[in-house]
This record gives C-alpha cells, structure tokens and sequence, in this order.
C-alpha cells in the first residue's frame, strides 16, 4: 500500500498525525455528505425505502469490516457513551459484583459504569497502568487478566488504550471472562478501521465505535454491535422505526409491542440522518477496499523504523509487542512545553493526553513526516 493523502482534503504543508482527535475528511465522504444533504433537500422525492436502505448498506459495510454475516446484530449510535447507554442499561448486577475498566479510560466508557455501579451499590474496579519505564503494557494486562473473577460482571475496555496506545490483549482478556461468566463491552472507537478486528476471534458481548475518527465518518455518529446476551434487552429510548414492521409507514398507528429482529432496538432515533449515513457509509466502504491489514501494515512500516531516532532514557514509549502502530504516546522526561511549541512551529499536528504525547498517524501520512517528529523531540528533550 502507499501514501493516500491525494484522496483525503488536507492543504498546505503540514504534517496531521492526529487521527485519534479527528480524522481529516476523505474527498469521497465529502461527496457522500453532499449526495445526502442534496436527497434531503427534496423531501418530495423521499420515499419510505429511502429511510431503511442507506442504513442497511451502512450496516453491510461495517460487517463486512469486523468480519460478521449477522448484519442485524449492529446498530446506529449518535456516540459512544450512546451505545454504552444501551449496554448498562441491560445489565443486571448485586452490590456484591463489580464492574471492570482501565486507568484513565475515555470518560464515555467510565460515566456510564459509574452511574450503574453507583445506582446498584456494586464496585467498579479500576486498573490503573503499573508506574515502571520497562514493561508497563505487560504487566498493566496481566494485572487486568488477575483482576476478573467469578464477582465480575462485566469489563468494559479498548482494543487499545487511547491516549498512549497500548495494546490490550482481548484475547486472553476474552477467555478469562468466560471462564467466570463476565461479558467484554469493547470501545472500538481507536482502533476499528485501523487496526485488524475479527468478531468471530474475540466474541465480545458488545462493540461501540464513534464514526469520526479511523472509520472516516462525520461527527455525531457512531455504530455498534450487540452480542446474544443483549438479544431481548430494553433500548434507551422507544423510537418508532425500531419496533416490528416500522417499513409500513401506512401501518405506524397500529402500534407494535415487539422491536425489530436482534440489535435494531438499539438503533438511535432519526437513524436514517441522510447526510451522516452517507458519509460513514463512504468511509467504512473506502477502508474495507484498502483493506484493515493493509492499512495497518502501512501505518506500522512508516512508524515502526522511527523509534530508533529516540533515547529511551529520555524519551519513554511502549514496548514493541504492546505499542499500536496507529496510535502512541511519547513522554519527555523534560522540556515538554518546549517540545510541544517546537513540534507546533514545524506545522506538525498531535495530540498531549496527560504528559503523553499522543501521535496517530494514518495512510495520508508518510514515514517522512514521523521522522520529522521523532527528531525534532529528539533534539529537544
């Protein structure tokens, strides 16, 4: 695979390694949002097709990205703490269990856990990343892994950890659930689309994703999918294109009691937004045509060569085995603000989580631009 920035809109001379805030926009989404908001603007030629089609395409390419035939298991979201609604609002649990995240998780993924755990007098178990400068994503994974037990309904994590990268390894996370009877809720919203994901190898209860960052969509949506453990669970809120027949725009008065087959309950009201499904639609589809391994494979040989240019003992980041390619942290031991106003002056664009140095680069990116990066915080730490 080679650079793709010709097909993205990024002008000038700048270096965006900033995916994980926001991906830049794809000229085919553009085109997409422009189609919809166009079909929108006529609602005299909107048929009541037109309100289940572009959606049922949306869901077809987000299958086929994570790998499942089970296209009515995945449901539209306006965001990720949307869907976690969805999840916490079907799970049933004592003041005796506890619910499992991470350290300095995304608050989407904690606010709702917290509210449930609170609301039900059980515990949330944080666990936080081990403080040592070698070997912090092995141990911050065999520390999570220990941490599940028969009292644990549910951990609720990411592929990867979203402000420094490290990989979590849910497959060993996934067979330890089992063992005790836990669900895994997965936040895939920084790494579905980059990173290589197969539902059929990891089984996870529950998937969210945000549509605006590695799935190249709009802001404000997002997209799910929901496992049999939430089959006959109760949505957030009662949207009539949810229930059983809502095609029958000539039948909506005579009012159903059962929602639409599997994960349709969960949909988001309004889910047929005819600009933003098309343009999440055009950029799921544009990422299953490069292909998620390729991609990933790109990212990696741009970056991967780079942390050669950087003194660990100035510069900390994870070890190869638990540091994603598409996303990573860089923390200086010293001189942050000086780095950060030097990378700024060289038209270079990431992101500070923390003390953390957050670089996401993508396939717009070249390994020229990580090299630029590398040695100007380098030169200065």
């Amino acid at each position: 695979m080679k650079c793709q920035k010709q097909k993205f809109i990024i002008t000038g001379k700048k270096s965006y390694l900033n995916c994980a805030y926001m991906s830049p926009m794809l000229k085919k989404v553009e085109k997409a949002g422009i189609r919809g908001l166009r079909l929108k603007r006529k609602p005299y030629k909107l048929l009541p097709e037109d309100f289940f089609v572009g959606v049922k395409k949306l869901k077809t390419h987000f299958a086929k990205l994570i790998n499942t035939k089970e296209v009515e298991r995945i449901a539209l979201c306006s965001s990720v703490s949307y869907g976690m609604a969805n999840v916490t609002n079907n799970i049933v649990i004592k003041p005796s269990e506890n619910i499992i995240v991470v350290g300095d998780q995304f608050p989407s993924n904690v606010y709702p856990w917290l509210e449930l755990t609170k609301k039900n007098q059980a515990e949330l178990k944080i666990i936080k990343k081990p403080k040592v400068n070698d070997g912090a994503g092995k141990r911050w994974n065999d520390e999570i892994i220990k941490s599940i037990n028969k009292k644990t309904k549910a951990v609720s994590i990411g592929m990867v950890h979203w402000a420094d990268g490290t990989i979590f390894d849910l497959k060993k996370i996934r067979k330890k659930t089992l063992e005790v009877g836990a669900l895994l809720i997965i936040d895939g919203t920084q790494s579905v689309g980059a990173m290589p994901f197969d539902i059929s190898e990891i089984n996870p209860d529950a998937l969210v994703c945000a549509g605006y960052k590695w799935l190249m969509g709009p802001y404000g949506c997002g997209i799910s999918y929901f496992g049999k453990a939430f089959d006959n669970g109760k949505p957030v809120e009662e949207s009539w294109i949810n229930r059983k027949n809502s095609e029958d725009f000539s039948q909506l008065i005579n009012y159903q009691d059962e929602y639409g087959e599997l994960a349709k309950r969960y949909n988001v009201g309004q889910q047929s937004n005819f600009i933003n499904v098309e343009m999440l639609s055009a950029g799921i589809n544009q990422i299953n045509k490069w292909g998620v391994n390729n991609i990933y494979e790109y990212i990696e040989s741009i970056t991967s060569p780079c942390f050669n240019l950087l003194d660990k003992s100035k510069v900390w980041f994870e070890d190869d085995k638990y540091r994603a390619a598409h996303l990573f942290g860089l923390m200086p031991k010293k001189n942050v603000k000086k780095i950060l106003k030097k990378i700024r002056e060289q038209n270079i664009y990431v992101s500070l989580r923390g003390d953390i140095i957050r670089v996401s680069p993508s396939v717009y990116n070249t390994q020229n631009e990580i090299e630029r990066l590398f040695k100007c915080i380098s030169e200065n730490a």
